[in-house]
């Protein structure tokens, strides 16, 4: 098995912030895919469409200020059954976020486009936080014919 493994810094004083754009619809929505729709509580399933296609997320752990655990339940047959988490640490000014999309059964194609597109969102995480404004699907960086 192989993972997408990313880190980045979120000028923030707090983990708060950070962890209510992972666990609001209207956070998602402002940095991942504008179309988001579902329950982001514990146990409900978060629905994130894209132009290609989408994903059905499963919540399947939340540590207020700290952890966010999804399952993937639907999409690509690459993703399903994968786990997608982010860890949040405080430093200083920053909230860090370590992300993994754990469980690929092998590095396909797909997952190095994945992995470039989970940087892009996760920078656009960033900049939601940052400056209130993200580049969610359908404005985020087009990398590919996969979107």
């Amino acid at each position: 098995m192989v993972d997408i493994l990313h880190r980045i810094g979120v000028e923030s004083s707090s983990t708060g912030d950070v962890y209510e754009a992972l666990t609001t619809i209207e956070g998602l929505s402002g940095w991942w895919a504008t179309d988001t729709t579902g329950e982001p509580g514990l146990g409900g399933v978060i629905k994130f469409r894209f132009g290609p296609g989408g994903f059905d997320m499963k919540v399947v752990e939340l540590k207020p200020a700290e952890r966010v655990l999804w399952e993937v339940v639907d999409g690509p047959e690459e993703w399903i059954g994968t786990t997608v988490s982010f860890e949040l640490t405080q430093e200083d000014d920053y909230t860090i976020v370590l992300f993994k999309h754990e469980g690929w059964r092998e590095p396909v194609a797909f997952m190095y486009h994945c992995s470039t597109k989970w940087g892009s969102f996760l920078m656009s995480l960033k900049a939601l936080l940052e400056t209130g404004t993200g580049a969610p699907e359908p404005h985020d960086v087009q990398i590919s014919n996969w979107h």
